[in-house]
């Protein structure tokens, strides 16, 4: 199992990179892991995108979802399909507001987004708390994280490998659940860890390396860095408090699970 970064620029896309987006291959089944802004440009470099055989959204905040419109003009508007689209429609693991929410986003008005309805070539499954689904040769399990709105960390199982992906989150207990004794953790670490931190929105470096040594996972991935917050300051702090392989990922990077 493999990930590649299509973008990893916290709270939005920055200078050198897209916002948060992944492509994870795990055998012959491709998946991608939110598509935030300018991911689905990188997405073409790795992948036709009529081979995706799902989506899933962590959350709906812009800088996750944002390049969905994209995506959803290809499926439905490219001149040469390599299939019918509207017979083999993509899942999309998703939050319960995911239609209308994606929905109002491709649409550029009120009269459009009444009747736009993306389920012609879109599969939409409702993402909760303890779910598992199979997508192709891979398993994708969720757990509820604490974030400002609905938000879930995802885990990926392949060939006896795991993938857990945090998606927003501040501290929170069942990212830690999720990730236990997962190989590869990648997690977010958007600010330094200071005293005036507010809740539920995000991790710092500090945090991100006490949660994957709780968990016991393998490998540390630190993404989802704003371009305001120090890269270096982030993995120091995780460091600190994980005593396995801590790495930044960046962009086009692709890391073994």
């Amino acid at each position: 199992m493999k990930v590649v970064v299509l973008g990893c620029s916290g709270s939005g896309p920055g200078p050198g990179s897209p916002a948060s987006g992944y492509l994870v291959e795990a055998g012959e089944t491709r998946l991608a892991l939110d598509l935030g802004n300018g991911t689905f440009g990188a997405l073409q470099r790795y992948l036709d995108p009529w081979a995706l055989d799902a989506v899933a959204f962590s959350h709906l905040h812009p800088d996750h979802c944002a390049d969905f419109s994209a995506l959803a003009v290809w499926r439905r508007y490219h001149p040469g399909p390599p299939f019918d689209p509207t017979r083999n429609r993509l899942p999309v693991f998703a939050p319960v507001e995911a239609p209308e929410r994606l929905g109002a986003a491709y649409a550029p008005s009120a009269v459009e987004r009444a009747g736009t309805d993306l389920t012609d070539v879109f599969s939409f499954q409702v993402l909760a708390s303890g779910c598992e689904a199979t997508v192709g040769g891979a398993v994708l399990r969720a757990a509820a994280v604490d974030h400002l709105c609905e938000a879930y960390a995802l885990r990926v199982e392949h060939g006896g490998r795991s993938l857990v992906y945090s998606g927003d989150t501040g501290p929170c207990q069942g990212l830690v659940d999720l990730a236990r004794g997962a190989d590869v953790l990648l997690c977010e670490a958007s600010w330094p860890h200071t005293g005036d931190m507010p809740t539920g929105v995000h991790l710092s470096g500090r945090q991100a390396g006490e949660h994957a040594a709780e968990a016991g996972v393998g490998r540390l991935l630190l993404t989802h860095v704003p371009v305001w917050t120090d890269p270096d300051a982030m993995l120091a702090e995780a460091k600190a408090e994980f005593d396995g392989p801590v790495e930044l990922v960046r962009p086009d990077g692709e890391y073994e699970v």
